[in-house]
């Protein structure tokens, strides 16, 4: 293996402990592809193994931290970590979301740690998602290094799967707010809202 991808694995591993402020991952893996000889999937494996590694980790250790909290604080988590395990609609759409997301990680990490939750699901969901998310962002540095970054945007503008995503956002941001969601609540909560 090459040291490039050694000094990857370690930035990655490190950057995905840190439990706020990193800098994203993608970022790192185009700022390789661009500046490197580096084969996009060796690329993608080292760092999404090497992300999830650290993110499971940031969890485990966070989750330590219990030890040191007082029992009201200990039983307040554990009433939330009830609340949230026996929901398994809310936990399954959370995953896919979570799974496909760009958004930071870390803090989620963090609180299933704290919540005392199961992290490998978690962990397994984050591998799944940003394999797909990283292998979107590799691609096209990948493109912008063979081509230029006229040609990226151009193409870009002219893919029928990228106008489609952006589309069904805006569809879906439109539905999130058509959801009745202080029923919803008052209906979990016994009318209490």
């Amino acid at each position: 293996m090459s040291n490039q991808y050694l000094y990857l694995a370690l930035i990655v591993f490190a950057i995905n402990l840190m439990p706020a402020f990193g800098p994203p991952t993608w970022a790192i893996l185009v700022l390789f592809k661009l500046n490197s000889d580096l084969s996009f999937l060796p690329l993608l494996l080292i760092g999404v193994s090497a992300a999830s590694l650290g993110r499971f980790l940031l969890g485990t250790l966070t989750g330590k931290l219990r030890n040191f909290m007082s029992e009201r604080l200990k039983k307040n988590l554990l009433a939330a970590q009830k609340y949230l395990a026996g929901r398994k609609s809310i936990n399954l759409f959370n995953l896919a979301f979570f799974a496909v997301s760009p958004l930071p990680s870390a803090q989620l990490f963090e609180a299933a740690g704290l919540l005392g939750m199961k992290l490998l699901p978690l962990t397994l969901s984050f591998l799944a998602g940003r394999t797909i998310s990283y292998s979107i962002y590799l691609t096209g540095a990948s493109t912008l290094k063979e081509n230029g970054l006229g040609q990226l945007i151009t193409s870009n503008l002219k893919s029928p799967v990228g106008i489609f995503v952006q589309v069904l956002s805006l569809v879906g941001i439109y539905l999130l707010t058509r959801i009745d969601w202080v029923s919803k609540v008052r209906h979990h909560d016994g009318g209490v809202y």
